[in-house]
């Protein structure tokens, strides 16, 4: 099954339609990276919208058939309300659905405006991004080469690191790798912490020297818009033997969780089985954020491993422990 093809098993009837118009669902529905343009999606067509910047790019991915296979592409060269007028009239569109979830007030004020007088618009919710959760093949394909450049960065990074060169150094040396290797851009801000700022989840690297003890990199790179994401702490020095039980204690926590995963279990019982360890060797209350989230086109997707994630884990879901 195809993703328009997932897309339109969820639309209610022949007289609705999606206008898609965040940078992450319409790479997602289409196929295409871009910036800017928008998406309108029936029971009958699929059509991408893009200004000049970008169509000529997706006519050629088109004719190479790197886009979804339903997705015809148009140049914009009017306004935004003649295209859906047009849309809705040749399908009978009686309800537009857009994703409320990402537009402003002022956004969803203006798409009122555009659509008076030819449809009525309605909120989509979560509908997207529940298609996205199973990942098919060429995502997941795309989503192992990322983490494939990341890997290769960790090991680059382990001849790199001395006591002499800065968190920003780095931070800095590890995206230059991911970029010469593949990577079109990290997938979020590079974490780089030593010392006693170690314990900051998502501290930033500083240009100061690496400070002895554990050493936390959080970063990850993305390629062809899928994103991968990797955490791995080192030690600068000779660790204490209340570190080792620290590093031990979570290693053993994450092994626990891996063996949980299962398509049908719930995300908090993953995170539990991680959690009530770390708790049973007296860290209870240290650890405060969730244990993992899904990632893909965004680098927080759903569903994820905390302790209030109801949702059962999906075949085809990838997530990040």
């Amino acid at each position: 099954m195809t993703r328009v093809e997932k897309i339109r098993k969820r639309i209610a009837d022949e007289t609705s339609a999606l206008l898609i118009t965040s940078d992450s669902n319409r790479l997602y529905a289409s196929g295409f990276k871009s910036s800017a343009g928008f998406m309108l999606v029936s029971k009958n067509e699929c059509n991408l919208y893009l200004d000049s910047r970008y169509c000529e790019m997706a006519k050629i991915a088109k004719s190479q058939g790197k886009l979804q296979s339903e997705t015809m592409v148009f140049p914009i060269e009017r306004k935004r309300r003649e295209y859906i007028s047009d849309f809705c009239e040749r399908n009978k569109i009686k309800t537009l659905l857009c994703e409320d979830r990402s537009l402003t007030v002022y956004q969803y004020s203006q798409l009122e405006g555009e659509t008076s007088g030819i449809c009525k618009i309605s909120g989509m919710g979560n509908l997207l991004e529940d298609c996205r959760v199973s990942k098919d093949e060429g995502e997941t394909e795309l989503i192992k080469k990322a983490q494939k450049i990341t890997d290769m960065a960790f090991s680059h990074i382990l001849g790199y690191i001395t006591p002499n060169v800065t968190e920003m150094d780095v931070a800095l040396e590890l995206e230059y790798f991911m970029r010469k290797n593949g990577a079109e851009s990290t997938a979020f801000e590079t974490i780089c912490v030593s010392g006693t700022k170690s314990s900051l989840p998502h501290g930033k690297p500083e240009n100061i020297k690496l400070g002895k003890g554990f050493f936390t990199m959080d970063y990850g790179a993305k390629y062809q818009g899928y994103c991968s994401d990797m955490t791995r702490t080192v030690c600068i020095g000779r660790p204490t033997d209340e570190m080792k039980r620290v590093y031990d204690t979570v290693f053993e926590a994450q092994k626990r969780a891996f063996n949980e995963i299962a398509a049908g279990i719930t995300g908090k019982s993953v995170d539990a089985a991680a959690r009530d360890y770390i708790y049973s060797q007296g860290y209870k209350g240290c650890f405060g954020h969730g244990l993992g989230h899904s990632l893909g086109i965004d680098i927080h997707e759903s569903p994820n491993f905390s302790p209030s994630c109801d949702i059962e884990i999906p075949k085809g879901a990838i997530l990040s422990v």
